[in-house]
């Protein structure tokens, strides 16, 4: 087991952004520079700084949740049309097989299947927030799969079983985009963005405990849910957050209105 601490770590949600942008400084200083600052104060804003951080990426799905094993994950770069610099980027964070069989052995425990992947690298969902969450890069990070058939009742639970690292001082942050809609993605899904915005912060922030997790276990009902999630994968890492700290209030911790010209955007931290 990891040495744990008397702080409880608090979990995350947040927006990762469109493929390499903390490289690219005509996004990361325009389009993208209040998403910047919010990630940028994630770690100061803790008690303690974690031993590691478990990330749950939109960008991995596998049969079963799958851990990252490799003492020193690669880089998946898992985007196109991006300059050329864009694909030889580096994260050079270190991996955790300790924290992987911690990881294993929860879920087990909770009678979830799981797996270990000791070849996969990092992707996009974990290495472009983490830029600029830590760029020292010298925390060491786990990323963890998504489940193929995203059950959110699934992801939910699986939070739920993760939820002791908390205490063994590990963060876990849940990387997707509240809003996740390529083909309406500018200022025509204002609206859509914003009803939906507006129902996960009632969702997340003003109810707790089990009614919240059936509020989005049952998200498809939401206003507007399958315009801004046409598929759910960058919404699951919020289930997972969600069910890591189920029964801890939520505060919204980046907000944005005009994100790309129109779209409404959160992030949030459970467990403060």
């Amino acid at each position: 087991m990891l040495n744990s601490t008397t702080t409880r770590q608090p979990v995350y949600f947040v927006s990762h952004g469109g493929g390499p942008w903390p490289w690219m400084p005509e996004q990361l200083e325009t389009v993208y520079s209040v998403l910047a600052d919010a990630l940028a104060s994630l770690l100061p804003a803790l008690v303690v700084q974690p031993k590691a951080i478990l990330m749950i990426s939109a960008h991995w799905e596998e049969a079963e949740f799958t851990v990252q094993s490799a003492a020193q994950p690669g880089m998946i770069y898992d985007y196109g049309g991006f300059p050329d610099y864009t694909y030889q980027v580096k994260y050079p964070s270190q991996g955790s097989p300790e924290l992987a069989e911690r990881v294993m052995t929860l879920l087990q425990n909770a009678q979830i299947d799981v797996r270990a992947n000791a070849t996969r690298g990092y992707d996009h969902g974990m290495f472009s927030p983490m830029q600029v969450i830590h760029p020292a890069a010298d925390i060491p990070v786990v990323q963890l799969s998504l489940k193929r058939g995203l059950d959110p009742q699934a992801h939910i639970e699986l939070g739920r079983a993760l939820a002791p690292l908390r205490d063994e001082n590990v963060l876990i942050i849940g990387s997707g985009l509240s809003y996740h809609n390529l083909s309406q993605f500018n200022y025509l899904a204002s609206k859509p963005s914003q009803a939906f915005d507006e129902w996960l912060y009632d969702t997340v922030v003003e109810h707790q405990g089990e009614q919240r997790s059936a509020l989005l276990n049952d998200w498809a009902t939401a206003p507007a849910a399958r315009i801004a999630h046409p598929r759910e994968e960058h919404l699951l890492p919020l289930m997972v957050a969600v069910g890591a700290a189920e029964d801890e209030l939520a505060v919204r911790n980046y907000h944005e209105t005009e994100f790309v010209g129109g779209l409404w955007v959160s992030n949030f931290a459970l467990g403060m």
